[in-house]
C-alpha cells in the first residue's frame, strides 16, 4: 500500500526540471565558461563536467533558517568559487559565455537587480538559463521574498535587461499543479494540525489526485496559462543596460 501511494503521490515537477537542463545544456559549446548563480549544493556541476564550471552563493543557508515553513534540516554548499550577494558578483564585464540561474529568485529580496547583474556578467550573444517556481510554499525561510514569478514577469524584466527570450517553457499545467500541492496534505496536516491523516483520507486524496492527471491529459486550452509549477526560460544576451550613464 505504500508503494502505491508513493507512486500516485509522486510529481514530475523536479524530475521535468532536470530534464530540460540537461538538455539547454548540451547547446552550450564544450569548453565555454558557465556560471552557477546561487548554485546552492552544485548539484548541477555534474552536468557541467565539459564546461568551465564557476560556482557562487551568499552561502548563509544552514538548512534550519528560522524553522518555519519547508526547511532542508542540512545543506552542504560544498566548496564556492565565489560567496556574494548575486546582485553584486566581483567578476568583469562579459566574463561569462552562459549563466545558470535554477529557482534562486525568489530568495532574492532585488531579483530584477540579479538578472541585471547576470546581464552584465555574460558576453553578447551568452545564454542564460533560468527557472522559478510560479507559485512556492515558504520554503528556506527567512530567505523566502517571492512565492513566484509569471511569464509576464520575465517578458517584463529579461527584455529590459537586454536579453532576447529563445524559448520560454511551462513546467505542468493547472492541473497537474494542484495534484501536487494536494500531496502536500499529510505532511502538513502532522506538522500544522498534530494529527496524520488516516489510510481513507490519504485514499481519499489518491483518487482526486489521480482524477486531475486524468483530466489534464484530455486535451483543450492549455491550463498552464491559469497555473504551474512555474516556466524554464531560455534567453540569449544582446546588450547591456548601463544605468551609470
Amino acid at each position: 500500500m505504500k508503494g502505491f501511494f508513493r507512486r500516485i503521490f509522486e510529481s514530475r515537477n523536479e524530475e521535468a526540471r532536470n530534464e530540460w537542463i540537461a538538455n539547454a545544456l548540451k547547446a552550450i559549446p564544450q569548453g565555454a565558461r558557465i556560471l552557477d548563480a546561487g548554485a546552492g549544493e552544485q548539484r548541477l556541476k555534474k552536468l557541467c563536467s565539459d564546461l568551465k564550471y564557476v560556482s557562487q552563493d551568499f552561502a548563509a543557508y544552514d538548512g534550519k533558517g528560522d524553522e518555519q515553513g519547508l526547511q532542508t534540516s542540512k545543506f552542504d554548499y560544498g566548496e564556492l568559487d565565489i560567496i556574494s550577494d548575486i546582485t553584486d558578483i566581483p567578476e568583469p564585464d562579459g566574463s561569462f559565455d552562459a549563466i545558470l540561474c535554477i529557482e534562486v529568485l525568489e530568495h532574492v529580496p532585488d531579483p530584477i537587480g540579479a538578472v541585471k547583474e547576470l546581464s552584465r556578467l555574460l558576453s553578447p550573444g551568452g545564454r542564460l538559463i533560468l527557472t522559478a517556481p510560479f507559485c512556492s510554499f515558504t520554503h528556506f525561510s527567512p530567505y523566502h521574498f517571492s512565492t513566484g514569478f509569471s511569464k509576464y514577469w520575465y517578458e517584463e524584466h529579461l527584455t529590459s535587461a537586454g536579453f532576447n527570450i529563445e524559448s520560454m517553457e511551462a513546467n505542468g499545467d493547472f492541473f497537474s499543479f494542484v495534484s501536487q500541492e494536494l500531496t502536500r496534505v499529510p505532511s502538513v496536516s502532522k506538522t500544522y494540525v498534530g494529527r496524520n491523516v488516516n489510510i481513507f483520507e490519504k485514499l481519499l486524496l489518491g483518487l482526486v489526485v489521480i482524477l486531475l492527471r486524468r483530466i489534464s491529459r484530455r486535451g483543450g486550452k492549455p491550463s498552464a496559462e491559469l497555473a504551474c509549477f512555474g516556466y524554464h526560460t531560455l534567453a540569449v544576451k544582446e546588450f547591456f543596460v548601463d544605468e551609470s550613464k
